[in-house]
């Protein structure tokens, strides 16, 4: 009992500091990598397996989006892990049935998985994870001019399929029209009076989804493609269920 109330002031303590979220996530290692291994039914090896990068994300996610009414952090955590991970498991399964590596290339009739350079480079894995780290604390600091942190993003999502499209419809307006972006960027509020006019989407609804709708806002109107990348794939995996 007394290590998980550590665990849950390690937490609440990464929350607000980047340095400390670095340090969990790199104490935990070896948990995410069993969890990881769990999941693949092998030990993952860092240099051949995103799975591993996907994994190292979800325990960052776990730790933005953790409260203590969630019961056990590590629970808690493996679980995210394993759903993002069969997220990212469904997404390269449609890409296969999309792309059969076995079908023939060219005239030599060679399988077009034989023309394919299976190795991945070390270095650019690291230089991913590296680059994941940096968003996720750019992001970080960017959300604090807004008084928003990223548990309360979590927190924010919406969680039935009505309000998600009502939330869509509001950002698509946004991201189509640039002066409520430089609004929203200079008086760090969400226009949310004009938004609700032009895009038809409730006052209440957005009031709600003040911080999730921030959020989203800031990622994808500041170059943040990793993250951005991540959350469609988490958005198809929620569009699915």
């Amino acid at each position: 009992m007394n290590d998980e109330h550590q665990i849950v002031r390690q937490v609440y303590a990464a929350k607000e500091d980047v340095r400390a979220a670095d340090q969990l996530i790199n104490a935990y290692l070896p948990f995410i990598r069993t969890e990881t291994a769990k999941f693949l039914k092998r030990p993952p090896a860092a240099e051949h397996d995103d799975e591993l990068s996907i994994a190292m994300i979800a325990f960052h996610e776990a730790i933005s989006g953790y409260h203590r009414t969630r019961g056990s952090f590590l629970k808690y955590a493996a679980l995210l892990i394993r759903s993002r991970l069969i997220d990212y498991s469904r997404s390269e399964q449609r890409h296969a049935r999309a792309l059969s590596l076995d079908a023939p290339a060219g005239e030599e009739e060679k399988p077009l998985g034989e023309t394919l350079a299976v190795k991945k480079d070390p270095y650019e894995e690291a230089a991913l994870r590296d680059a994941t780290r940096a968003e996720i604390r750019e992001l970080t600091r960017q959300l604090l001019d807004f008084g928003v942190s990223l548990s309360d993003v979590a927190d924010n999502c919406p969680k039935q399929q009505r309000t998600l499209n009502a939330c869509r419809k509001a950002l698509a307006y946004a991201q189509s029209h640039p002066a409520l972006i430089d609004e929203l960027l200079q008086s760090k509020r969400l226009p949310i009076g004009r938004l609700t006019a032009a895009s038809g989407v409730e006052r209440k609804t957005l009031e709600r989804r003040r911080k999730y709708l921030v959020a989203l806002l800031l990622i994808h109107t500041n170059g943040y493609e990793i993250i951005r990348g991540h959350l469609k794939q988490v958005m198809k995996g929620v569009a699915e269920q």
